[in-house]
């Protein structure tokens, strides 16, 4: 307490050193003269010069020094001297020292702003110092299990709270973030504790380190609330982390509010508030919301770098939006800033997955080069599908001369795909020519290049070319796939040579190739409904190894095949008779 007291008779020197620049110094001094309260140290006022003696009045007492306490046979004399001095008699007055301006203040005021020592927490020389046991305490009840309520065990405490006390609590790890909320509701009821952002940020930092989505939920309420009804400035940083937290924790309605919350508290979202938005509802499969975000981020132009700008490219491709996604591809081409190669590739295959769309999958080629475009073989490739698929020939061989010129090299699969495309439309001149370009690059056509032409052939009836290209397989294949045969087979049954099919499917056996159940069925089937030849199917059947059964339908039909023919034979024996 005399500590304390020493500090105050020390800032009375100092304030009474700030008139010495003014000319009218005014002491007024009741008879009592001898105003001390310290042992060995005093301000006798009848001391004081007059007003042109005030600069060695300054110098003077400015070397004060308090340097020693009464001892304790002493306490009770200055403790009754002291209680003099202050007026209990109304005997001692000071007035005035200094002009209005400087309000030293009297002795009253001095006593009564006196604080013993010892109270941790309070602020001594104008700095906050914090109580380290009061603080211990604090965390050692935030981090234990209770019974009681939490409020009342910290009010227990007698806590005097200051802005950096809390902040010291709301950054100490292993804290539960419940406790953490709860202990910085009650804290804020305390009228000395300032809500400033900077403690809201600290706090937000804490809750989101723990991604539990209760205490996610309760700091937004909380950190909305005081906002609101304490006009507390809530910065970009924090709003970013919510809305991150958020997203990790898979809440996208949240993560929505949050951003929605953006102008009511006057913040402008940036590209990082975009980019977490649009996740957290992308990963909840919110396309629609994740789009009008997306759209706002357009419009701003504020674009994350190139890595976030290809995973929004991938979850709109996922959520069937290649469109949307195309869009902001597009903006980030404009900005430089170029997605991953991963992207962009995938953004091209769901492009090429739709008719509207092929032409903007065509366009993205050709914002590839060098070493990139060497390798991009698999997204060449789609929109070369997609443009057989959508019969644009014309484009067809212009990307394929581009790509024998420039690259990526076409191989195996980009000329059947035109080849099995020229195939379906019947313009087997065009595949034909296809093929003999195949050979010319030195690239072997494989059992798929044969399969597509004969398909094609034996589609329009054109049999003995099938075949001929069936025996160039032969020549350079030494086994064939059961698809080629079935290919042959099926449009021998087509003009109802079913001889010919027989002889096929008798014939695969040679070339290594086993005919399945399919295989009968069909020829079967065919034999019985179109030449009504129980006979030749039920022998199919009988040669059919073991361990191999028809389908039901198929030995039906055979039985009402030879069921219908006993019935005519009958009829016609009572027509004879």
């Amino acid at each position: 307490m005399w500590r304390s007291i020493a500090a105050k008779s020390q800032q009375l020197v100092r304030n009474l050193g700030a008139t010495r620049n003014h000319d009218k110094v005014r002491v007024s001094l009741l008879p009592y003269t001898n105003c001390r309260f310290l042992a060995h140290s005093s301000v006798n006022i009848e001391e004081f010069p007059s007003v042109n003696d005030s600069s060695a009045v300054l110098k003077e007492n400015s070397d004060t020094q308090f340097q020693s306490f009464a001892s304790e046979g002493d306490i009770g004399g200055i403790t009754e001297q002291f209680s003099q001095a202050l007026g209990e008699n109304g005997n001692c007055q000071i007035e005035n020292f200094a002009p209005e301006s400087a309000d030293i203040g009297t002795l009253d005021q001095l006593s009564g702003g006196l604080v013993e020592e010892g109270e941790g927490g309070k602020e001594e020389g104008g700095a906050y110092k914090i109580d380290s046991e009061k603080l211990e305490d604090v965390l050692s009840l935030l981090q234990s299990s209770f019974d009681e309520s939490l409020e009342s065990n910290l009010d227990s405490l007698g806590l005097d709270l200051h802005e950096e006390f809390v902040v010291k609590v709301l950054e100490t790890p292993l804290v539960l973030g419940d406790n953490l909320i709860r202990f910085f509701k009650w804290a804020i009821q305390e009228p000395d504790v300032n809500v400033t952002t900077h403690v809201i940020d600290v706090l937000v930092q804490a809750i989101c380190s723990d991604l539990r989505k209760k205490d996610a939920y309760a700091m937004w309420d909380l950190v909305r609330e005081v906002a609101e009804k304490r006009n507390v400035v809530l910065n970009l940083e924090i709003l970013n982390r919510l809305i991150a937290l958020f997203s990790k924790l898979g809440k996208g309605k949240a993560a929505l509010e949050v951003f929605n919350k953006f102008g009511d508290f006057g913040c402008v979202p940036d590209s990082e508030t975009y980019y977490y938005t649009i996740e957290a509802l992308s990963r909840r499969s919110f396309f629609d919301w994740a789009w009008s975000v997306c759209e706002q981020m357009i419009n701003a132009e504020a674009l994350p770098d190139s890595e976030k700008v290809g995973k929004i490219i991938k979850w709109f491709c996922k959520g069937s939006r290649a469109s949307d996604a195309h869009m902001v591809y597009m903006l980030a081409k404009e900005k430089n800033k170029y997605p991953p190669q991963s992207a962009v590739n995938f953004l091209i295959s769901l492009l090429s997955q739709k008719d509207e769309t092929v032409k903007l999958s065509l366009n993205m080629l050709d914002s590839f080069s060098g070493e990139t475009r060497k390798y991009a073989i698999k997204p060449f490739s789609s929109v070369i599908r997609s443009l057989c698929r959508i019969k644009d020939f014309d484009g067809v061989k212009v990307l394929l001369t581009k790509m024998i010129d420039e690259g990526p090299p076409p191989g195996n699969a980009v000329f059947n795909s035109i080849i099995n495309g020229y195939s379906k439309c019947g313009d087997m001149k065009e595949a034909i020519e296809m093929k003999n370009l195949m050979e010319r690059r030195g690239l072997k056509p494989d059992l798929f290049t044969y399969t597509v032409i004969m398909s094609g052939y034996a589609s329009s009836g054109q049999m003995e070319e099938a075949c001929k290209i069936l025996s160039e397989a032969k020549k350079k294949h030494s086994k064939l796939s059961p698809v080629t045969y079935h290919t042959l087979i099926r449009g021998y049954c087509k003009l109802e040579q079913f001889d010919k099919a027989l002889e096929l499917l008798a014939e695969m056996k040679d070339f290594g190739v086993q005919p399945n159940v399919d295989e009968y069925n069909k020829l079967i089937q065919s034999l019985c409904l179109k030449a009504l030849d129980w006979e030749t199917a039920e022998k199919l059947m009988e040669k059919m190894e073991d361990g191999r059964n028809l389908n039901g339908i198929t030995r039906g039909l055979i039985r009402a095949v030879k069921e219908l023919e006993g019935e005519g034979f009958e009829k016609e024996a009572s027509v004879d008779a």
